[in-house]
């Protein structure tokens, strides 16, 4: 699924294909924008903001998608097929005299003044992959709630922009930290920030996701899809559960000897309050 470094790459090669060029012509497959034309607009520049895309139009606009689970942008030369998926899911057509970028499945796509990007982003932590990176910012932001889960925290946009499930759960396991340890009982909350950053930036170059420096498929995360499986230090199989409050849970993988922790399935635990532990349901 898109993470951090998936847009950051994507938002480098729309860059590449777009920038101070023309756009010969547009299409929004969505009733809301279905009357808009970019036609004629000039792409000053495209850019990435955590798991947004945006893209900077010369007549001071900003076009945003969001990829959420599934979407993506592909690049075609002019009378190449798109294959990226069947035309049903395409949502957004941007093609210039050399280029076609095809949006499938994009989700948020809104226009908006690039003066009123706030509006769309404004509430994103510092972006883990962006210029302006500020660790301190982050860290402040994840101790304002002590209690929460550290694996909900992480993967709060509000908190820090960009980490995904797949980054919570590799950068947890590395630094030895149970998913549902509350932020306050981290050991070493910027450590664990600055894992997630590491990874994100070895991968940020290339499609493939790897925490292992192994970029064969299977051996190239460390608990991540591998429930039941052998963990890769201690060899204890990994656990599967679900993470998160209701209708937004996570699956998520540990290692429950390398991240050792109180057990989340707790019989005195209670669900749906903010700071208390809440029960997980095993994959079996």
């Amino acid at each position: 699924m898109p993470e951090g470094d998936t847009v950051w790459l994507a938002a480098q090669r729309m860059n590449t294909a777009l920038a101070g060029t023309t756009l010969r012509r547009s299409e929004f497959r969505l009733p809301q924008l279905a009357a808009l034309d970019l036609s004629g607009t000039t792409v000053r520049e495209v850019v990435p903001r955590g798991k947004h895309l945006l893209i900077r139009l010369g007549d001071g606009r900003t076009l945003r998608t969001h990829f959420r689970m599934d979407g993506s942008w592909h690049i075609y030369r002019p009378g190449a097929k798109w294959r990226g998926s069947p035309a049903y899911d395409i949502r957004v057509v941007l093609a210039t005299d050399e280029w076609e970028c095809v949006g499938y499945r994009l989700h948020d796509v809104d226009i908006v003044p690039t003066a009123d990007e706030d509006r769309l982003v404004g509430h994103l932590g510092p972006d883990v992959l962006g210029p302006d990176w500020d660790l301190e910012e982050a860290l402040r932001r994840l101790r304002e709630r002590p209690d929460e889960q550290i694996g909900v925290a992480i993967l709060d946009q509000r908190n820090l922009a960009g980490i995904g499930n797949l980054y919570k759960v590799e950068s947890l396991f590395l630094v030895g930290v149970h998913p549902w340890a509350r932020v306050a009982d981290v050991p070493d909350l910027a450590a664990l920030v600055e894992r997630a950053r590491t990874l994100m930036l070895a991968n940020r170059h290339h499609p493939e996701q790897s925490t292992t420096g192994v970029t064969r498929r299977g051996q190239d995360h460390w608990v991540a899809g591998r429930k039941g499986r052998p963990c890769r230090r201690c060899g204890t199989p990994i656990l599967l559960g679900e993470q998160g409050p209701p209708t937004q849970e996570r699956v998520t993988w540990w290692c429950p000897k390398c991240q050792a922790a109180h057990s989340p399935v707790d019989p005195q635990a209670r669900t749906g309050e903010p700071g208390r532990p809440q029960p997980v349901t095993l994959y079996r």
